[in-house]
């Protein structure tokens, strides 16, 4: 029993230490000028530094607006992009600006509910 406790932490260690990006997907890509309804209830703080608010789940999709340190972010939900990543769609309540930013420059992984797409 006692080796079974001792993988138990390094267990937890590895399953917390992968980044959501780079997580099995669990949705599809938004094709540019995918808009979403609100499916994550939770609420969110200002948790990106500069980062492009894109019409799709793509860098390749343009970008709609920048969401900064000091605005508020509603997230409505995830899916993977084409480049493999995960991508929060949300609302710059600062600005009223909806789009898709990866979810390695949101400083809190983005949104957990998918999409389902």
């Amino acid at each position: 029993m006692k080796r079974v406790a001792a993988l138990v932490p390094l267990l937890t260690a590895v399953a917390v230490a992968v980044p959501l990006s780079l997580a099995t997907p669990a949705a599809a890509h938004a094709a540019c000028g995918t808009t979403v309804s609100d499916k994550d209830g939770s609420s969110w703080g200002k948790t990106a530094d500069g980062a492009n608010q894109r019409s799709g789940s793509s860098t390749g999709c343009v970008a709609k607006g920048v969401a900064y340190n000091t605005h508020s972010l509603d997230y409505h939900c995830y899916t993977v992009g084409n480049d493999g990543y995960t991508w929060t769609y949300l609302r710059n309540d600062a600005t009223g600006v909806t789009g898709w930013v990866r979810d390695d420059l949101l400083s809190d992984g983005g949104s957990y509910v998918s999409c389902g797409f």
